[in-house]
């Protein structure tokens, strides 16, 4: 029976959804079905947090996105409480929130596979660990939809026959033509496994350990719309979509960004909308920017996605020491729709996608960002194509390495430029998430890529105990100091309500080398970053008002009077008329 206390409207929303997704299942009996899972966890999971656009994000959200062991453990403790020492030590006030990467037990892709989504990898820690955690920062979790570990017990039952999981999986017959499914790997989609029914060729998009859900069976929706409200209701407040684009597969399609993918993210909209309105759903689709921000729908999918074209954008701006790029594609962002707003980047555990560069920089543009990464020791990993050929998908560089002087990692003009990049990521309209290793400066872990031949790796070193300890007592080295100002820039952020993003930014087209952002508050800050080496001496022209400027990176006031003003090389400036 349909509890009264739910709205006719969600009622008949959700309803209507679940028909057009499962057309084939009674809709009463999916309904209901789906009433009792929502009240598993009770109506309000986190009643205490606001719920309405204005207050769902303020200028003091950050987040700090780490593997759960980053910073590996030791004998007394293990990597999860010292995560937690960590930040609370450093980190408080700097970063509201800790994306802590797949926890889970895992079997490859450095967590992506999971085994058991409903644990906490007894290597990292346990569940008391990150409840730890949660009492000094707010939390996001990776929900990994897409596919499961080929070692979890779903995929064992599965090979056994056992129902439901026997239909939890995507078999295929080989001979079929499945060469217009888009592939972000070189790996064959099929793999053939052996089971009680004999063999069998399942789906695998990312790799053989990797197996698709079959997100047309409404078993699994309901068995991994619980794991989510598990996340929720352990403390989650923005649930990563892991590779949703890749969810709904459909013979004679591309089986990317598929109508009924959409429809499963209004769903689940739907449903925490009733029942955990405070929660931000993220998706992460590292595609062209046009089909990524389709996931904002009509402000009715996702809270935030991320800004994948920043990455490479930023990167090439800065080699090339010309913003032109960059601001014509800043320049053409569409407005963000109500209660929706960009996650901004430069760097993730993942390496600097190039797909998202697709109609913005011409290939002769693209090869020189590829050739500058290998210059620094980093590396490339490609895609196969329907024709069968390879194109660049990603490049693995720790973002630091990318824009370092090759002959000298930590000189004046590689730390200029790196802080540079982060400072753009700051600037812009949105919430900024950035990566454990570039707040900590890292260099490339070539010995990483070595050991392991998994190009990624050069982007996930794991500290010791000692390494962090010895990083954090050698205060003169450069790479402390970066960290430090890092810090010391993120809060600075946090206190100007300019840097909220709900409010609106202009880009201005003032030269090439620069890239001028100007948030439009009651008290408005114009943002103005030199890509170039050289200073660049530009004309007023009434973009800046004349008199007394506060330029709060630096903390100075000085008077602004025309003809022109100088900015030199690689500064950055916050400017709010004094």
């Amino acid at each position: 029976m349909i509890k009264p206390s739910y709205p006719k409207l969600f009622i008949d929303t959700v309803s209507a959804r679940l028909a057009t997704l499962y057309p084939d299942t009674s809709n009463q009996q999916l309904l209901e079905r789906l009433l009792l899972a929502m009240g598993r966890y009770g109506i309000n999971l986190v009643p205490d947090r606001p719920d309405s656009p204005a207050t769902r994000w303020t200028e003091k959200d950050s987040v700090l996105i780490t593997y759960a062991d980053s910073l590996l453990g030791d004998e007394v403790q293990q990597p999860l409480q010292n995560l937690t020492r960590f930040a609370t030590d450093h980190l408080r006030g700097a970063f509201k929130t800790i994306h802590l990467l797949p926890f889970y037990p895992w079997s490859s892709d450095d967590g992506f596979s999971v085994i058991d989504y409903r644990q906490v990898d007894p290597n990292v820690g346990t569940w008391a660990d990150i409840a730890s955690l949660r009492n000094h920062f707010s939390l996001m979790f990776d929900w990994v939809l897409n596919h499961v570990s080929s070692k979890s017990s779903w995929f064992r039952f599965y090979i056994s026959s056992v129902s439901p999981y026997s239909e939890y999986f995507i078999e295929v017959d080989p001979s079929t033509d499945l060469s217009m499914v888009t592939r972000p790997r070189t790996s064959p989609l099929l793999t053939a496994v052996e089971t009680r029914n004999g063999s069998r060729h399942v789906w695998t998009t990312f790799s053989a350990d990797q197996v698709d859900l079959n997100w047309s069976n409404p078993d699994v929706f309901f068995e991994m719309l619980d794991v989510l409200l598990y996340y929720i209701s352990l403390g989650a407040s923005i649930i990563r979509m892991d590779a949703v684009a890749f969810l709904w597969k459909e013979n004679g399609t591309t089986c990317l960004h598929h109508e009924m993918t959409h429809e499963v993210i209004r769903l689940l909209r739907n449903i925490l909308d009733e029942i955990a309105p405070e929660v931000i759903l993220l998706t992460e689709t590292n595609v062209p920017h046009r089909e990524n921000i389709s996931y904002f729908g009509q402000a009715d999918e996702a809270h935030m996605v991320y800004q994948f074209s920043l990455p490479p954008l930023t990167l090439h701006g800065l080699l090339r020491e010309d913003a032109s790029h960059l601001t014509k594609w800043a320049r053409n962002l569409p407005s963000l729709p109500d209660s929706c707003t960009f996650f901004n980047f430069t760097a993730s555990h993942d390496g600097i996608g190039v797909r998202p560069l697709q109609g913005i920089l011409e290939d002769t543009e693209l090869e020189f960002i590829v050739q500058a990464i290998q210059d620094r020791g980093g590396r490339v990993s490609f895609r196969t194509l329907p024709d069968g050929s390879q194109s660049p998908y990603e490049l693995n560089c720790t973002y630091y390495s990318a824009l370092a002087d090759r002959d000298n990692i930590y000189s004046d003009n590689s730390i200029r430029r790196f802080l540079c990049s982060q400072i753009v990521a700051l600037s812009l309209q949105g919430i900024p998430g950035i990566y454990i290793h570039s707040v900590l400066a890292s260099p490339n872990d070539l010995d990483g890529v070595d050991q392991s031949g998994i190009n990624r790796r050069i982007n996930r070193k794991k500290l010791s105990p000692d390494e962090i300890r010895q990083f954090l007592s050698d205060t003169e080295h450069p790479r402390y100091r970066i960290f430090q100002e890092y810090l010391r820039i993120l809060q600075i952020r946090t206190s100007h309500p300019a840097f909220n993003p709900t409010v609106i930014q202009n880009i201005l087209e003032i030269d090439p080398r620069l890239f001028v952002v100007k948030r439009c508050a009651e008290n408005p800050v114009t943002c103005i970053h030199n890509f170039s080496t050289v200073p660049v001496t530009l004309q007023l022209n009434g973009f800046l008002e004349t008199g007394p400027h506060t330029d709060h990176l630096s903390g100075t006031t000085f008077d602004i009077a025309p003809p022109s003003l100088t900015i030199q090389p690689l500064q950055c400036l916050w400017l709010e008329k004094a």
